[in-house]
């Protein structure tokens, strides 16, 4: 039996309790946490990203199969940290302070997390003091910000302004991104990324950690 094959296909169809199942029967037979999590439960959800990139997926089928990357994951995590094997990146992100709208950003997370990532989700309506104190925190390489409103924009330049304040600019990387947001206003606030949509998020990412 091809463990991870039927791993993956059954992360791809979002059959969560199928990948639990497979991902314990896995670590059963001596396939070890890192083989499952990077053969198995990563390489679908890039799948699943570049599917949704061009559109041959959407959102409820993103949503569908990072529930069933979570399921696989609950059961890895006991031993990756016994293993201590080392994560992609460590990465907070929120929405800016006065913006409630969280779905992008979520998806974001979701598709971080897939790709290897250790996420500091801070929610919605998070203050830019919150994000630097939560990036120093967790040592964190990347904040990641979106906004859905033109007025919360103006948040996300006090939080690279806070970030030079404490002489953490180009420790902390900063990418922002949501409907309003442009390259031109990640350029005029002097963040590190734009991101257009989730996966290309991840793309940009993956750069700024050079992962």
């Amino acid at each position: 039996m091809d463990y991870l094959k039927d791993i993956s296909e059954s992360l791809e169809l979002g059959t969560a309790e199928r990948v639990a199942e497979l991902t314990k029967q896995a670590l059963d037979t001596g396939i070890t946490a890192v083989v499952v999590l990077n053969q198995g439960l990563i390489a679908a959800m890039n799948r699943i990203g570049e599917k949704f990139k061009n559109h041959e997926i959407f959102l409820p089928d993103v949503l569908l199969a990072a529930k069933a990357m979570y399921a696989g994951l609950d059961l890895l995590k006991p031993h990756l940290v016994r293993d201590g094997i080392p994560v992609r990146g460590r990465v907070v992100i929120g929405s800016i302070q006065g913006d409630m709208h969280d779905i992008g950003k979520n998806l974001v997370a979701i598709m971080l997390k897939g790709a290897g990532f250790e996420i500091f989700d801070l929610g919605n309506d998070v203050a830019p003091e919150k994000f630097v104190a939560a990036a120093q925190r967790e040592n964190a390489q990347v904040i990641g910000m979106s906004a859905l409103l033109t007025t919360t924009m103006p948040g996300m330049k006090k939080v690279v302004d806070l970030l030079k304040s404490k002489g953490l600019a180009g420790r902390v990387k900063v990418i922002v991104g949501g409907a309003p947001v442009t390259d031109e206003f990640r350029q005029e606030i002097g963040a590190d990324a734009y991101g257009y949509d989730a996966a290309n998020a991840v793309d940009k990412v993956k750069q700024l950690v050079g992962a």
